[in-house]
């Protein structure tokens, strides 16, 4: 009898084990959904073949190639850590056809979709059986998950009970998504910390706090932004620090990220208001623009397309209206230009061009003229350029640049030029200037490579760059007699980074830093607001430095308002000051008065 007992148990041992086990499921038997998830970022059970039993959440089989399956209230298992739902790859010609509230079994084989660890657990080659209509949970996240914390909620269905702050609407008129976050706006690690472990503490708090919000759809470029509560339009631009109220849908995890494919309209969305032009006290006003690509084909409404900016004279048009608008706002007596077709200075150039359109619109007013530096300067596609008003200031000795060292490849050339107030005062340097970038990073040698710190590839050229410019400016190369110069462009570089604290250490200000209780900036990158472009005071200039700001009109906008044609509604475009470029303006004033010499009235 013991022989026989024994050989009963071992008989019921070998039924219980792999194949009927909860580490090798049986095809024909419900597993949970939680237990194909698994606790980690991807499933336990990569290629086997399962069944699962769940309520539909999201049918986004036209736009995703598939639907979300989330289990069926009181059917969840009991371990928090493990996410309750999964996606199902399916056919939009497949049959039958899944219904939001569907109550299903999905036979199919466990994959993760996506690359590394960011992949979505899904199901394969499946068929359904139907079970009528039922109902999932839906979790209501009032605050972000802690690091790491979001693979728990993939897949399933949400509700952001709290405000989202629009951090970044780069892709929304190609994607149709936002990027939103948690706690209030992204900001640049390296605006707000030197590189280092400060800083790489924000930028993983940066990743846990955002959350991509999308249209559910996965072509580009969709004929309605179905989820906003109103068009957009000039009076609802959706500017970044918009606040969002009401958020719905699937957690997916998608293109290497978290995102919600949102499932209903967003409730409420409080807009971030289009700032009026700037007030400053009197003095000299001295600006920045990035012309975003300003090229103008062969200069007589023909040569389009060209390398860069409009396609047509039509797109020029409507790009040079919305510079010539920005700069009527600003009222500079002098302006740093960046980004402007390197293409001589004959009365067919692009800056010849934008200064005759710019004199145009002020009428008996319009004395703007061009600092002619004979080429260039630089070789390159695009140029820096300075423009000033000949009735407010008048140059001094002969336009200066560099283009050695540091200043022969990568980074363009700097333009100099002495200026004097008509009311008196000193003579003092502006100096237009665009550092290299930080793309292209594949052609970075081994001291410009990607270190990894938050300040890109190509900061070892920047660096050198901002020395030797700053030796140079001070040496007074246009002989001025004095050192009073001021800086102004596109530096490439956040405020933190090395090449603005070289230039600080050694005794330049910076004019438009942090302060009256708020962080400024200049432009968005993947939904980090931070400071790109800057003004420098040399030390013996710094005292008469007045007001710096940035005027908010682009790097907060979307692209739909700017001028391009081409996947824009008629209605988006103005021929106003906002989206003229990706890149905010820089106003400042200079107060002689302050050293005993008469200021600007």
């Amino acid at each position: 009898m013991r022989a026989t007992a024994s050989l009963l148990t071992l008989l019921a041992l070998a039924a219980c084990g792999p194949q009927g086990s909860a580490d090798a499921p049986r095809e024909d038997e419900p597993v949970r959904i939680g237990h194909v998830q698994g606790s980690g970022s991807s499933s336990p059970l990569i290629g086997r073949t399962v069944a699962v039993e769940g309520v539909v959440t999201g049918n986004f089989v036209k736009g995703l190639g598939g639907f979300f399956l989330q289990s069926a209230v009181g059917a969840e298992d009991t371990d928090p850590t493990t996410s309750e739902a999964l996606f199902v790859v399916y056919g939009r010609d497949q049959e039958p056809r899944p219904r939001r509230g569907d109550r299903l079994i999905v036979h199919g084989t466990v994959a993760e979709q996506g690359q590394g660890d960011s992949t979505l657990t899904a199901l394969t080659d499946v068929r359904l059986q139907a079970l009528g209509r039922g109902q999932a949970r839906t979790e209501v996240l009032a605050v972000a998950p802690g690091p790491g914390e979001w693979e728990r909620y993939e897949g399933m269905q949400l509700e952001i009970g709290a405000a989202l702050t629009l951090s970044g609407n780069a892709g929304l008129l190609r994607f149709g998504e936002l990027l939103a976050s948690f706690g209030g706006r992204l900001l640049q690690p390296t605006d707000v910390h030197p590189p280092g472990e400060a800083a790489r503490r924000l930028d993983v708090d940066n990743a846990r706090r955002q959350l991509i919000l999308d249209d559910a759809r996965g072509g580009e470029y969709p004929r309605e932004l179905w989820f906003l509560p109103e068009p957009l339009s000039p009076e609802a631009p959706l500017r970044a620090g918009s606040v969002l109220q009401g958020v719905r849908g699937v957690l997916d995890q998608r293109h290497g990220q978290y995102r919600l494919q949102l499932t209903e309209r967003i409730d409420r969305i409080e807009q971030a208001p289009r700032p009026p032009p700037p007030e400053l006290p009197p003095g000299i006003r001295v600006a920045g623009l990035n012309l975003l690509n300003l090229f103008n084909g062969d200069g007589r409404g023909g040569g389009f397309p060209t390398a860069r900016g409009a396609s047509d004279i039509a797109e020029l048009t409507r790009q040079r209206d919305k510079h010539i608008a920005t700069l009527l706002a600003l009222d500079p007596d002098i302006a740093a230009l960046m980004e402007v077709e390197n293409d001589g200075f004959d009365e067919r150039s692009s800056l010849a061009r934008l200064v005759e359109e710019l004199n145009a619109r002020l009428g008996e007013d319009g004395d703007y003229r061009f600092v002619d530096a004979g080429q260039g300067p630089g070789a390159d596609e695009i140029r820096v350029a300075l423009i000033y008003r000949a009735g407010r200031v008048q140059p001094v000795g002969r336009p200066q640049t560099l283009e050695t060292g540091a200043f022969a490849a990568q980074n363009r050339p700097p333009l100099l030029q002495g200026f004097r107030a008509h009311r008196g005062g000193p003579a003092f340097a502006v100096v237009a200037l665009h550092l290299k970038s930080k793309g292209g990073c594949d052609e970075a040698d081994e001291a410009n490579r990607d270190r990894g710190d938050g300040q890109a590839c190509w900061n070892a050229a920047r660096v050198d760059a901002a020395r030797e410019l700053g030796a140079w400016v001070l040496g007074d190369p246009a002989g001025l007699g004095n050192a009073n110069a001021l800086l102004v462009g596109d530096f490439n570089a956040y405020s933190q980074e090395d090449p603005l604290r070289l230039l600080r250490a050694a005794g330049w200000r910076d004019a438009a830093g942090p302060g009256n209780g708020a962080t400024p900036h200049s432009f968005v990158f993947q939904g980090r607001a931070g400071r790109l472009d800057h003004a420098l005071a040399s030390p013996s200039l710094a005292p008469s430095l007045g007001v710096a700001l940035h005027w908010h009109t682009n790097a907060d906008e979307s692209e739909a308002f700017d001028y391009a044609r081409r996947q824009r509604q008629a209605t988006w475009y103005r021929a106003d000051a906002y989206r003229a470029a990706d890149h905010d303006p820089l106003l400042l004033a200079l107060e002689f008065a302050r050293s005993g010499a008469p200021a600007r009235q």
